[in-house]
């Protein structure tokens, strides 16, 4: 039988609704630009990439346009507030794509992501070398199509996300496509305690 892992996340109330009206929770885009508000158009570049680089290690939905994002553990967890819940996931690991939230961080700034600190250094003198003095240029502002072979090996860099090399409660999260109705455990209200 295959392990089932818990995860928890929190998600606007009205999923409650499609929960119960579908069995299941998916994530649109617009609902993450929603999320995101004012900071959406810089954001959503990283975001469809993830999501178009995580259905390449697991086979996405076709009706879902983005994954769920979730902790792997409670001290981690978002905590519910007003118009929200926080719901205690067992998925089955299978339906899991893990990845590194420290590294998430270089995807969201569109920064080279380095392989390790003898990479990051390199990397240092190659923007030396070529005269740029800061690396988050390349997608926004005065280097903007200029070096688009950078912007190439910047990108490859970001498969890094998903490759785990320190496994933390506080680095280390799993997404999902999708929640059904099966998975779910518990829903935490606003003013309860999350459970182990």
């Amino acid at each position: 039988m295959e392990r089932m892992v818990k995860l928890y996340t929190r998600q606007n109330e009205k999923t409650l609704k499609q929960l119960e009206r579908d069995g299941r929770i998916i994530n649109h885009r617009i609902y993450v630009q929603m999320h995101l508000g004012d900071i959406a158009p810089l954001f959503m570049e990283s975001y469809d990439w993830f999501t178009k680089e995580a259905a390449k290690r697991l086979q996405k939905p076709a009706d879902v346009h983005a994954p769920i994002w979730c902790s792997i553990s409670k001290e981690n967890c978002l905590k519910p507030i007003p118009g929200t819940v926080v719901y205690v996931l067992e998925v089955p690991e299978s339906q899991i794509i893990y990845f590194d939230d420290v590294k998430w961080d270089y995807v969201l700034n569109r920064i080279y992501l380095p392989d390790d600190e003898e990479d990051a250094a390199a990397y240092k003198e190659h923007l030396k070398e070529i005269g740029v003095q800061n690396g988050f240029e390349f997608f926004v502002g005065r280097y903007k199509g200029m070096y688009p072979e950078e912007v190439a090996k910047i990108r490859e860099s970001w498969k890094r996300a998903f490759r785990i090399d320190n496994w933390t409660i506080f680095n280390v999260c799993g997404n999902i496509w999708e929640i059904k109705k099966e998975w779910v455990k518990k829903i935490v209200h606003p003013g309860e305690e999350i459970p182990e």
